[in-house]
């Protein structure tokens, strides 16, 4: 399959096709670090007022993370949701993600059908759903989410550094990385741990 080099707005005119006047990108970010939430994002965007440069948060610098993140909220209907730690610890973090993304798709308002990042379509949402691999590089409404999300888990996770110094989450948002690591073993576990993660685990 040959992807295009910057996402574009073929699925939601698919969509729209089919009869789905309200379709919302959405994705999550957060699944593989050692701390805090997994965050999800859904945005509807309106195809008159897309934001030029949206694509994969991944491949975008944060100040144009930055900037992006802005600008969609001015002009998009946007909605955040989270899992907390112990809600990734009860269901495990796949479904904790299901959960939150679940989450920011109730916080849209009426919606028709979703179109999500993953291979999976979003468990229990009782609305059709749309898996896309690498769906955050192809498609304009999840690249979206994806930049929404990022900034807010790392805003996040930033003030949650403030308050726990030393692990470094203001540079590594919760990931596994040397610093977040020589933090555990000089200061130990604190409550934003995801205590069901492997190496939190065999720490306790």
């Amino acid at each position: 399959m040959t992807l295009p080099t910057t996402p574009d707005f073929t699925h939601e005119t698919h969509a729209l096709t089919q009869g789905h006047i309200r379709i919302a990108g959405v994705d999550e970010v957060g699944r593989g670090p050692l701390a805090g939430p997994v965050t999800a994002a859904a945005v509807r965007l309106d195809p008159a007022r897309i934001p030029a440069g949206l694509n994969d948060s991944k491949k975008l610098t944060a100040a144009r993370r930055l900037a992006l993140e802005a600008e969609i909220w001015a002009v998009a209907e946007v909605s955040v949701a989270h899992a907390s730690v112990e809600e990734i610890d009860e269901l495990n973090i796949l479904w904790a993600s299901h959960l939150a993304m679940r989450r920011a798709v109730a916080g849209l308002g009426p919606v028709c059908c979703v179109l999500v990042d993953g291979n999976l379509a979003i468990r229990d949402l009782g609305l059709p759903c749309v898996p896309l691999v690498k769906g955050d590089a192809r498609c304009l409404s999840i690249a979206a989410a994806s930049i929404v999300a990022k900034v807010a888990r790392d805003r996040l996770m930033t003030e949650l550094a403030a308050q726990f110094p030393g692990y470094g989450w203001e540079r590594n948002a919760g990931y596994p990385t040397a610093d977040h690591q020589r933090g555990l073993q000089t200061l130990g576990i604190t409550p934003h741990h995801r205590r069901s993660f492997k190496t939190i685990h065999k720490m306790l």
